[in-house]
This record gives structure tokens, C-alpha cells and sequence, in this order.
């Protein structure tokens, strides 16, 4: 599952005005950007090897960069969870997602970046079903 496909996903909760993968660029307010999370664990193996699974695992973060105003940036965060969280079988770009799993309870306030910007932190994982 590729962050482009996740991040044009993303956009359809209409939360956010900019959308980004990888990097900030100019740091634009209420922007959302898209990252691999770091991992330490193993590929999905299953009995008899790859041609007998039928599932793949992305582990993402998102980065929810909004304004100035931590009432309103926690707001959009909380918003933003909560859309993920109500999220049963549905497809992105196609490719059917079996489970999202939010891998915190909640988003993660991660504070203010050098120019007193409010950002805050989403984790989770996509199942989805491999072609």
C-alpha cells in the first residue's frame, strides 16, 4: 500500500487543506503529512510462504500541522481520529482494507515547531488485502 494512495484516501474526510507525503513543504498550515512509521517487527509470513497469505500490513503516522491555536489543532486531530476510528472493511484506490488498528488511544500532542505551529501525532496500521 503506497502513501500516495493513502494520502489521496485521506483527503475524502475533508479535514486538512494540504496533503503531503514524506515532507512539509513550507510547512502550510492545516496540513496533514503522510509518513512510513518506524518498525521493528517481521513481514507478514504465513504457513507455506508468501503465495499462501492473503493479507499485507502498512504502518503509518500522520502528522497533523494546523495553526496556531492549540483548542482548535487538538480539534482537528481529535476530528481526524475519530474518522479513522469509525472506519470498518472499506478499499482504498481499489484494494480491500480488512482492519485499521489506531495504535494509540488517542492522537498525541507533539507541541509547537519553530514557528509556534500546534502539531499532533496519529499511528496505525492498515491490513489490506493483497493482489
Amino acid at each position: 500500500m503506497r502513501l500516495a494512495k493513502i494520502r489521496d484516501w485521506l483527503k475524502s474526510f475533508n479535514i486538512g487543506d494540504n496533503f503531503y507525503i514524506g515532507k512539509l513543504d513550507n510547512k502550510k498550515e492545516k496540513s496533514i503529512g503522510v509518513y512510513l512509521r518506524d518498525r521493528s517487527d517481521h513481514p507478514v509470513t504465513t504457513i507455506g510462504g508468501l503465495p499462501c497469505g492473503t493479507y499485507d500490513i502498512t504502518s503509518v503516522k500522520l502528522l497533523i500541522h494546523w495553526n496556531h491555536n492549540s483548542d482548535e489543532s487538538e480539534q482537528a486531530a481529535r476530528s481526524l481520529f475519530a474518522a479513522l476510528r469509525s472506519q470498518t472493511q472499506f478499499t482504498i484506490d481499489n484494494t480491500l482494507i480488512h482492519y485499521l488498528e489506531l495504535l494509540c488511544p488517542e492522537p498525541i500532542e507533539v507541541g509547537t515547531d519553530d514557528n509556534g505551529v500546534y502539531e499532533w501525532v496519529i499511528d496505525f496500521s492498515i491490513y489490506y488485502e493483497r493482489t
